[in-house]
C-alpha cells in the first residue's frame, strides 16, 4: 500500500509538505473553513484537531461549512475550543449540539443539496481557506476523495487557498470510484447528463490549480467508524409493511417489478429497514442515495441489488473490514458523487426515486419533524431528507411508534417543528401499521394515520382531539390550545400521557 509522499504523484507538490500546525497558520480569525467529510466519511483530521488545539489555547472564531456531519469529534473538539462561531449544513455532535442549543455556535440547517449553490451565487460567504482529505493526487493534478465527496470539489473550486490532507488510513484501491462533476453558474447552467442511477458523467478527481494548494499535511488518523442496531422486533415490523406496500404497488402497476431507484436516510433504523429487503422477493435493486450503510453492501452480496449511487460510504467496523479487504467485487457496483448531484431535485424527480427517511415525530395530518426535539432543540438537522421527500416519487417517514419506553408519542396532534409538510409526504410507516396518504384530504388522512400508526396506547387520546377538533371545524381541524399541549406535558412531567 502507498503512504506519505508516494500518494503526491504530481512530483512538484511534494514540496508544499509541512505539519498541520504550520498548515493552520494559513486559518485566521474570521475565516469561512470548508472542510470535507460527509456522515463521518471523507474528513480531513489533523488539521481540523490542530486548529482545535491552537484556538484552546490563541482564540479564535471561525465560519465551518462541510458536507454534512463529521467523525473523530472534531466539531465537539472545536466547540469545546470555542472555535466554531457559525456552522452549517448538518451535524451530529453532542457537544456542538449543546453549544447550538445554547445559542453559542449560530447554526444555519440547511438543504444538502442547496449549499454549494448558495456559495457558488455568494448568498453564503465565500470560502477563505478548503481543508480536502485526500486519496493521492494524480499525476496531473487530480485530487482523488476519500469515503466521501461531500462539498469538496466545491470547496476546492471556490476557495481562496486549498490544503490537502494525504489520508494514508485509506486504501488507495478507491481511486477509480467517485464521479466529480460539478453544475455551471446560473444563468448558463444546462440539464445535469444523468438519466440512470448507475451513469458517470465526471472525472474520478477533483481538478484544481496547482497553484492553489498551499499546503499539503500528511494524515495518519483513521475515520471514524459507526456501529448499527441490529434490527429489532419494531424495525422488523416496519420492514415488513414497507415491503407488503411495495409488493402491492407492483402488483397494481405503479411500480416496476425493481421498485425504481430508493433513498435510505442515515442511521440504525433506516439500515434496519432497508436490511429487510435482504428476505424480500424484490430483485435487480438500485439505489441512489446520499450515505451507503451497511445495508447497501449486504444487500450487494446478497445479490439483491445491482448498484448504489452515494456521496459517502458509513460503515460499521466489521463491514468497513470486509468491503475493503474485497473493494475489487464492489468497485463496478458503486459510484459516490458530490452531494449537490448525490441530492439534486432535478435528478431525484427524473429517476423517479422512492424516498424513504426517518422521522422524529409526525402529525396526524402527516406533517413530519425531522430536527428539534419538543420543537426547540435541535438534534442533527434536515439534511438531505427535504432534497429527496419533495422530489420523490413516492416519499415515505418512518419511525417508532413510541420512545422513552412509552413517555413520547411519535405520532402527535400537531408537530412541534414543521421540516416536511402535509403536501410532500406520501407514505407513514410505524411497527403499528402503514398509512398510504396520496389522494386523501386532512380529515381522511387523519383517520388513517391515528387507525395505523399510532400506538394504542395515545390512539384513544389522538382520535379524542381529532374529534373535537372537527366539532370546532375548519379544513385541517384543529384546538389550538392543545394542540401542543402534549409536548408542554412532556416538559414539565417527563412524559406524554395524561393518565
Amino acid at each position: 500500500m502507498m503512504n506519505g509522499l508516494d500518494r503526491i504523484r504530481l512530483i512538484s507538490l511534494r514540496d508544499k509538505v509541512m505539519s498541520a500546525q504550520q498548515a493552520i497558520e494559513l486559518i485566521k480569525d474570521g475565516s469561512v473553513v470548508g472542510l470535507s467529510g460527509f456522515g463521518g466519511a471523507g474528513e480531513a483530521k489533523t488539521v481540523p484537531l490542530a486548529l482545535a488545539d491552537h484556538a484552546a489555547a490563541h482564540p479564535l472564531r471561525i465560519t465551518l461549512a462541510t458536507g454534512a456531519s463529521l467523525g473523530n469529534s472534531i466539531d465537539g473538539r472545536l466547540s469545546q475550543a470555542h472555535a466554531i462561531q457559525r456552522r452549517y449544513p448538518y451535524q451530529a455532535d453532542p457537544t456542538l449540539r449543546k453549544a447550538i442549543n445554547n445559542g453559542e455556535v449560530m447554526y444555519i440547517d440547511q438543504h444538502l443539496s442547496e449549499m454549494a449553490d448558495n456559495i457558488r451565487h455568494h448568498n453564503l460567504p465565500s470560502i477563505n481557506v478548503a481543508v480536502i482529505a485526500a486519496t493521492a493526487i494524480t499525476e496531473d493534478g487530480q485530487i482523488i476523495p476519500t469515503g466521501s465527496c461531500g462539498n469538496s470539489a466545491n470547496f476546492i473550486e471556490m476557495a481562496d487557498q486549498v490544503i490537502i490532507e494525504i489520508d494514508n488510513t485509506i486504501n488507495p484501491v478507491l481511486e477509480g470510484v467517485h464521479d466529480i462533476y460539478l453544475p455551471k453558474a446560473r444563468p448558463n447552467r444546462g440539464p445535469i447528463p444523468l438519466t440512470q442511477a448507475g451513469d458517470r458523467i465526471g472525472t474520478i478527481g477533483i481538478n484544481v490549480s496547482p497553484e492553489k494548494i498551499a499546503a499539503i499535511v500528511l494524515n495518519d488518523l483513521p475515520d471514524t467508524q459507526f456501529g448499527m442496531d441490529e434490527p429489532d422486533t419494531d424495525t422488523l415490523s416496519i420492514a415488513k409493511h414497507l415491503i407488503h406496500f411495495f409488493e402491492a404497488e407492483v402488483a397494481q402497476g405503479r411500480l416496476p417489478e425493481n421498485l425504481g431507484p430508493l433513498q435510505s436516510g442515515v442511521g440504525s433504523i433506516a439500515n434496519a429497514v432497508f436490511a429487510g429487503f435482504e428476505h424480500s422477493n424484490f430483485n435487480n435493486l438500485e439505489m441512489y442515495s446520499e450515505v451507503l450503510q451497511d445495508c447497501t453492501f449486504q444487500l450487494i452480496d446478497s445479490g439483491k441489488m445491482t448498484f448504489a449511487s452515494g456521496c459517502s460510504m458509513t460503515l460499521s467496523e466489521s463491514c468497513a473490514q470486509k468491503v475493503m479487504q474485497n473493494f475489487d467485487q464492489y468497485k463496478d457496483k458503486i459510484v459516490l458523487r458530490p452531494q449537490e448531484i448525490s441530492n439534486n431535485p432535478e435528478i431525484i424527480r427524473r429517476l423517479g426515486i422512492i424516498a424513504i427517511n426517518t422521522a422524529l415525530e409526525f402529525d396526524i395530518y402527516g406533517n413530519v419533524n425531522s430536527t428539534h426535539v419538543t420543537g426547540t432543540k435541535m438534534m442533527n438537522g434536515i439534511g438531505g431528507s427535504g432534497d429527496f421527500t419533495r422530489h420523490a416519487h413516492i416519499a415515505i417517514f418512518v419511525t417508532k411508534s413510541i420512545a422513552k419506553a412509552g413517555a413520547i408519542s411519535s405520532v402527535v396532534p400537531m408537530v412541534s417543528h414543521t421540516d416536511h409538510t402535509e403536501h410532500d409526504v406520501d407514505v407513514l410507516v410505524t411497527e403499528q401499521g402503514l398509512a398510504d396518504l396520496r389522494g386523501l384530504a386532512p380529515r381522511e388522512r387523519a383517520r388513517k394515520v391515528i387507525e395505523c400508526c399510532a400506538h394504542p396506547d395515545y390512539r384513544e387520546a389522538l382520535l379524542s382531539y381529532f374529534e373535537r377538533a372537527c366539532e370546532h371545524g375548519g379544513q385541517t381541524p384543529h384546538l389550538l390550545n392543545e394542540a401542543l399541549s402534549w409536548h408542554a406535558q412532556f416538559e414539565e412531567t417527563g412524559s406524554m400521557k395524561t393518565a
